[in-house]
C-alpha cells in the first residue's frame, strides 16, 4: 500500500504535465482554425463585390430612343399659297368683244413700251439685213459692180481673231473680180443668220463650179461677220 501511493502520485503528475503541454497546442490550433474561418468569410464577402464590379464594367450603356417628329405642312407661305385660277371664257358676244378689245389694248401698250433706243436698234437691224441680202444676190450673180458698190471705200477684211487680210476697194476688186471671171458658178446660201443692229453674222454654204456651170465641184461651210454703216459694209471678219 505504501508503494502504491507514490506510484499513483507519479501517475497523476505525469497526466497533469501532459495535459498542460497539450493545452497550448489546442489553443493554437483553435485560433488557427478560427482565423481560417474568418478569412474564408471575408473572401466570400469580397467575391460578390468583385463580381458586381466586373459585371457593371461589361454592361453597355443604355441606347437612347430617337424620336422623329412628324413633318408639318409648310404654312410659311414663302412660296405663295394662291392657287391658279382657270381663265374665264366669255359668256356672251359682248363679253367676247370686250375681251378682244382688252387684248388689242394690251398689245398696243406693249409696242409703246419699247424705248426709242430699242426702236432705233430694230430699224438698224432691218437696214443691215437688207444690205447683206443685196450683197449675197450680187455675189451669186457674179455681178462685180453691184457687189463692190455695197462696200465702203476703206473696207477691212480680217481673219479671226484680228489678222488683217486686206484693206480697201482696190484690193477687193482684184480679189473678187478675178474669182468671178475664173469660176463658172458661185452660190452662197445662209444656213443660219444672226442680225443685231449693225452686225450680221452668216453661217453659209458656199458652192462653186470651176469647169462646168452645171457641175458643183467644191462645197464648203463658212462663217462670216459683217459690220454695216450708212448702208455700206465697213468690216468683214472670216472664221476658219
Amino acid at each position: 500500500m505504501k508503494f502504491l501511493l507514490p506510484f499513483l502520485a507519479f501517475l497523476f503528475s505525469s497526466v497533469a504535465l501532459s495535459i498542460n503541454a497539450t493545452e497550448p497546442r489546442v489553443q493554437a490550433n483553435t485560433s488557427a482554425i478560427k482565423h481560417a474561418k474568418d478569412s474564408a468569410v471575408t473572401e466570400q464577402k469580397a467575391a460578390p463585390e468583385q463580381g458586381e464590379l466586373s459585371t457593371s464594367e461589361l454592361q453597355t450603356p443604355p441606347v437612347k430612343k430617337v424620336t422623329v417628329e412628324s413633318s408639318k405642312a409648310d404654312d410659311s407661305k414663302v412660296f405663295g399659297s394662291e392657287l391658279t385660277k382657270p381663265v374665264e371664257q366669255p359668256k356672251s358676244k359682248i363679253n367676247k368683244a370686250q375681251a378682244i378689245a382688252e387684248a388689242e389694248q394690251a398689245l398696243t401698250q406693249a409696242k409703246n413700251a419699247l424705248t426709242e433706243k430699242q426702236r432705233d436698234k430694230a430699224k438698224q437691224s432691218r437696214e443691215s439685213l437688207a444690205v447683206i441680202e443685196q450683197l449675197v444676190n450680187a455675189y451669186n450673180a457674179r455681178n462685180i459692180e453691184e457687189f463692190i458698190r455695197l462696200y465702203d471705200e476703206d473696207v477691212e477684211f480680217y481673219i479671226f481673231p484680228n489678222e488683217l487680210l486686206f484693206k480697201g476697194k482696190k484690193k477687193l476688186i482684184a480679189r473678187y473680180g478675178l474669182m468671178f471671171k475664173k469660176l463658172k458658178c458661185i452660190h452662197s446660201s445662209p444656213i443660219k443668220r444672226i442680225v443685231h443692229g449693225d452686225i450680221v453674222i452668216d453661217h453659209e454654204l458656199s458652192e462653186t463650179c470651176s469647169t462646168d456651170a452645171n457641175v458643183i465641184d467644191k462645197r464648203s461651210e463658212l462663217i462670216s461677220s459683217y459690220q454695216i454703216k450708212d448702208g455700206k459694209v465697213i468690216r468683214v471678219l472670216f472664221f476658219r
